[in-house]
């Protein structure tokens, strides 16, 4: 898959780039791992504040009220912090009569998931890409997820984040594509948007008119509609500066 489409973008004229948008998670680091550090960290906690929670559940029965709560609230579909806060909440709910420390207890530990959540591991083409391209391109982020990038320490290189939490749909709704090349000030067929899912972005982008690459970091094999795939942000630039 990956050498067929070096001699099929080739022959591909693309339009002239003016922006290009990443997702985060699984394009910038490795999410999986990070989650897991970030749901141990938050357990931890509770063992620590809220014994009785923790002696009740564990990381794994977390997982699954939250996964019990997204149907009753349709903002659960997109806000992703919303769903962890109100799992927690209804935890504490069950210990707690006090309205107010409820809120308090599920703040406090949202903040400490939200602390390891953001101490990401980037790939290691992360940085010289992300230079390289500023210095060319208008680059701004898309996600799904709630990363905090000045907590990490990259928002200095976009000039536009857009968070579906905060934006009020998720990819890969076109809308917010759309709203993030015109907070670029650039049409979407002049924007390249950058991913590792073949649904949520390069299906996402496509509908949404931008340029799509997905980043196939693990090598895998899928049927996908990307302008372009690559292996990692080096190969990209190549791609590029065609």
């Amino acid at each position: 898959m990956l050498d067929n489409h070096k001699n099929l973008v080739s022959k591909i004229k693309k339009p002239t780039v003016k922006a290009v948008i990443f997702d985060l998670d699984d394009t910038l680091w490795p999410l999986i791992p990070l989650i897991h550090d970030a749901e141990r960290a938050l357990f931890d906690w509770l063992q620590m504040n809220a014994p009785r929670i923790a002696e009740r559940h564990t990381v794994e029965s977390m997982r699954d009220l939250r996964q019990q709560l997204v149907p009753t609230d349709a903002r659960f579909a997109f806000d992703l912090w919303a769903l962890r806060h109100a799992m927690l909440t209804q935890l504490f709910s069950a210990e707690e009569t006090d309205a107010r420390r409820v809120r308090g207890l599920s703040d406090t530990a949202m903040q400490v998931f939200a602390k390891a959540r953001n101490q990401v591991s980037l790939y290691q083409d992360v940085g010289p890409a992300l230079s390289e391209l500023g210095r060319r391109f208008k680059l701004g982020t898309i996600s799904n997820g709630f990363a905090d990038l000045n907590e990490i320490g990259l928002a200095r290189h976009f000039q536009v984040s857009l968070a579906a939490h905060q934006f009020g749909c998720a990819k890969p709704d076109p809308r917010i594509f759309r709203a993030a090349c015109s907070a670029l000030q650039v049409e979407p067929g002049q924007a390249v948007y950058v991913g590792d899912d073949v649904l949520i972005d390069v299906q996402g982008a496509k509908m949404a008119g931008l340029q799509s690459v997905w980043l196939n970091r693990a090598g895998r094999t899928a049927v996908h509609e990307a302008d372009y795939e690559c292996r990692d942000l080096s190969e990209l630039l190549i791609w590029l500066q065609r």
